[in-house]
């Protein structure tokens, strides 16, 4: 099976699926591209114009969370999600608070005016604030697996200083 991963080089959701990919051991293609000059068979794939999109045959999905999801239930291991239905719809919670509360700040910090990109890195900032706390307690959000939070979180966490945001430190 070969899966094409349509993926702009900085963009941190593309980032997700490839961690995912590169997780699962699979055999897939990625094609980086430019972010500020896309290819117009991207909008024809995606509707929303935006990256990542995963084709794989006939299947073209987009949404990072969307994909990443279908990869980790059509390649179970290592498993992303738990497996209890419970864990499962809390993770699933976890996620999308991080799309309301975090990546849709990075939208501003990317493209918003300085009011907006200030704004957004003190809202990035606090939320980060909230969750380290976990981290001191256990290795990933978790517990002692690598999930897909962790998935969804490293991409922005490695571009905190490109984003110009300033995590307190802990004492």
């Amino acid at each position: 099976i070969m899966m094409n991963l349509y993926s702009g080089t900085t963009c941190p959701f593309s980032q997700r699926c490839r961690i995912v990919l590169y997780e699962k051991g699979m055999d897939f293609q990625i094609i980086d591209v430019d972010m500020f000059n896309k290819p117009e068979d991207i909008a024809v794939m995606n509707p929303y114009n935006r990256l990542p999109v995963l084709v794989e045959r006939d299947l073209i999905l987009y949404e990072a969370n969307i994909i990443n999801e279908y990869i980790d239930e059509r390649f179970p291991h290592p498993q992303l999600m738990p497996a209890d239905p419970v864990m499962r719809a809390r993770a699933r919670l976890f996620l999308f608070s991080f799309e309301v509360e975090l990546f849709s700040q990075v939208d501003l910090v990317e493209n918003g005016n300085a009011r907006q990109q200030e704004k957004a890195r003190s809202q990035i900032c606090d939320r980060l604030t909230e969750l380290a706390p976990v981290f001191t307690k256990q290795k990933y959000m978790l517990g002692d697996d690598f999930s897909m939070l962790d998935v969804s979180l490293a991409p922005l966490l490695w571009r905190l200083d490109f984003y110009n945001v300033a995590l307190p430190k802990s004492g």
